[in-house]
């Protein structure tokens, strides 16, 4: 385990596994989830555990409060910077767009390049990498304000949540087991998110 200022999920909150010789409980005492377990509290927020994808980023810490579903079934883990600076890791099943490369390279002409295995992307006020992985749009945001290379490490890092991390960053079910509500779905149509802009947008 990393030590000095790398955080790492298994610290991020006292629901996280507890280092013991089984294995068994958690740092609050209770058995650790099963995958059982972990699929319904997936299926309650949503999406499934396989779209659920961590990192580590130095002086950042993750945040489940901030951390959701996105899109259809994808997963969004946000880390947060004692300064409020975000970084985010998401996963989704939705393909790369050329379209995005174009608007990309709007900021300059290496807005949008080819990093090793990835796809550096940087607009007006963000950057990102971004990849495919196990059939999932892997990426990694943050604010230009975020060096390239820390961004790039973060990427490098990013990796499938193990049983601790989905523990950790999964919303525990609540309501009776019943499906969170989703706040950018409406109530009526095809159920596809409201992303539409209000007044003085």
């Amino acid at each position: 385990m990393r030590t000095g200022s790398r955080l790492t999920l298994l610290a991020l909150l006292p629901v996280a596994l507890a280092v013991t010789g089984c294995g068994s409980e958690t740092a609050g005492g209770r058995p650790a989830p099963g995958p059982a377990e972990l699929d319904a509290r997936a299926r309650w927020a949503q999406t499934d555990k396989d779209h659920v994808y961590v990192t580590e980023a130095e002086g950042f810490e993750a945040s489940r409060m901030a951390s959701g579903v996105i899109g259809d079934d994808g997963f969004q883990v946000t880390y947060l910077r004692k300064d409020g600076v975000r970084l985010t890791v998401s996963a989704e099943r939705r393909p790369f767009a050329e379209k995005e490369c174009a608007a990309a390279n709007d900021a300059g002409p290496d807005g949008c390049v080819r990093d090793g295995d990835r796809w550096y992307l940087r607009t007006a006020g963000q950057h990102a990498y971004v990849r495919a992985q196990n059939g999932l749009r892997v990426e990694v945001a943050a604010p230009l304000t975020v060096e390239r290379e820390a961004l790039k490490g973060a990427a490098e890092r990013t990796h499938r949540a193990d049983v601790a991390e989905l523990d950790a960053v999964l919303p525990e079910r609540t309501g009776g087991g019943q499906p969170v509500e989703r706040g950018d779905l409406p109530p009526v149509g095809d159920g596809a998110p409201d992303n539409s802009v209000g007044a003085g947008g």
